[in-house]
């Protein structure tokens, strides 16, 4: 039988207590990080609600660059317009297409010439449907939706236009240049 004198006693207790106090620190420093990180979403989520949503153009424009009627003519699955177009009364409300193509596009009962631009304002929310020469299936849909007044208005405003923003960024194809 083995005695345990009473300083390995001491030394073991003082590893045990050490141990645990290191423990207890990190579960301290941790609680106060997460804390801290939710802190800073609150700020982040109260500054998106409660900041009013302002514009520097109630334009948004899209432009049917030169050369896609040849190209989608040869064969290429060309898509320059996204299929659905979403607005907002108040902030981006007007929309300008912009025929930089070598031939005429229509776009409603519109017929845009070459070098022509159409502006067609919006002034109640509701989704449209238009017969489009620049899509492949000849249609686009454009979705006005009310101005966000709320809180919870203005926080669902900026999530969609984030996400529109990050579908746009991948959809957009990378120029490649030519040979030299």
């Amino acid at each position: 039988m083995s005695t345990v004198s009473p300083l390995q006693k001491t030394r073991a207790h003082a590893v045990a207590n050490r141990a645990a106090s290191a423990q207890w620190l990190r579960s301290r420093w941790l609680r106060w990080a997460l804390a801290a990180l939710a802190l800073i979403a609150l700020l982040f989520l109260s500054w998106a609600a409660f900041t009013p949503i302002q514009s520097v153009s109630r334009e948004e424009v899209f432009e049917i660059p030169q050369g896609t009627w040849a190209r989608r003519m040869s064969g290429d699955a060309v898509e320059i317009l996204p299929d659905e177009i979403r607005l907002t009364l108040g902030l981006n409300d007007v929309l300008v297409l912009k025929n930089l193509d070598d031939v005429p596009q229509i776009f409603g009962p519109t017929l845009m010439m070459p070098g022509q631009s159409f502006r067609l304002p919006f002034t109640t929310a509701s989704s449209y449907q238009f017969a489009c020469t620049a899509h492949a299936s000849g249609q686009m849909t454009i979705t006005v939706d009310e101005f966000p007044e709320t809180p919870w208005a203005r926080l669902r405003w900026r999530f969609l236009e984030w996400k529109n923003s990050r579908t746009n960024l991948e959809a957009t194809p990378i120029p490649v240049l030519p040979a030299v």
